[in-house]
């Protein structure tokens, strides 16, 4: 189990999250919804421990020992949760295997350790599931904006963590790129037994894709539990302040905005 405890965070004098407590369900995929500024995007980061916690705790259950994250190492903790954030930077000169290799630091002993055979066949692996071998060699800044997300994807893949923790990974990828990166994540869960938590605005590829969905508002946990109760024109109406109905397809719920409200100004048939 891993568990956000009574946390409190925010930004200076602004509290974003004040005694949120949350369970992830383990080897699931969670959809952190919401409008935007309810806090997901702080969730993320007070796991990881880059906004910092005014109480509570983040805790893992390894081998039935409860343990605070935050009292790791950056490094043992980078061995537990792998972290995607929504903007990435990659300089000029670095390719796709660089960057990769950048994934197996939390394994290493010092900056400067020589790559092992385990971290040869890391990275390899770690491409094969992205479908990038045969760009390895190539600049990552030179591919396109689906093809650099799987490398970064393949990056944290190849850091091994039990947890992977995604903020917007699709939001800024055509339609096509958008399901196939998900599609992607699910595939490497089903072969690998990771946990995964990741922010989308999309409440369709959310209710495609995901296992559980923790509905936030203005910092506060709406609605928690299997995605398919959470995905109701109630709970989107009080999460969204927006009026609409889900319609059953391949044994999933999709939204479909109710747009009378907007009648006079659509475009005449």
């Amino acid at each position: 189990m891993f568990s956000c405890k009574n946390i409190t965070c925010g930004y200076g004098k602004i509290t974003i999250l004040e005694n949120f407590s949350i369970d992830f369900s383990p080897q699931k995929f969670t959809a952190l919804i919401g409008e935007n500024g309810c806090g997901k995007s702080t969730l993320i980061k007070a796991i990881m421990g880059f906004v910092p916690l005014k109480s509570g705790q983040v805790t893992i259950n390894q081998k039935g020992t409860v343990v605070d994250l935050h009292s790791m190492s950056p490094k043992e903790r980078a061995k537990l949760v792998a972290y995607l954030p929504q903007h990435t930077y990659c300089p000029d000169y670095l390719t796709v295997a660089e960057l990769v290799e950048l994934g197996r630091y939390a394994h290493s002993n010092g900056m400067f350790n020589r790559v092992t055979t385990e971290d040869t066949e890391r990275f390899m692996h770690a491409l094969e599931q992205v479908g990038l071998v045969d760009m390895a060699s190539k600049p990552v800044n030179t591919l396109s904006g689906g093809q650099r997300q799987r490398a970064w994807i393949a990056m944290i893949l190849a850091q091994d963590s039990e947890i992977i923790l995604l903020d917007e990974p699709v939001n800024h990828l055509d339609v096509r790129y958008q399901y196939s990166i998900l599609a992607l994540v699910r595939e490497i869960m089903a072969n690998t037994n990771k946990t995964v938590i990741a922010v989308l605005h999309d409440l369709n590829q959310a209710s495609v894709f995901s296992d559980e969905s923790c509905l936030l508002k203005r910092g506060e946990k709406i609605a928690h539990g299997l995605t398919h109760d959470i995905m109701t024109p109630e709970n989107i109406k009080t999460g969204f302040d927006f009026d609409s109905e889900f319609v059953p397809l391949g044994g999933r719920s999709f939204c479909v905005p109710d747009v009378s409200a907007y009648a006079s100004f659509l475009p005449k048939k």
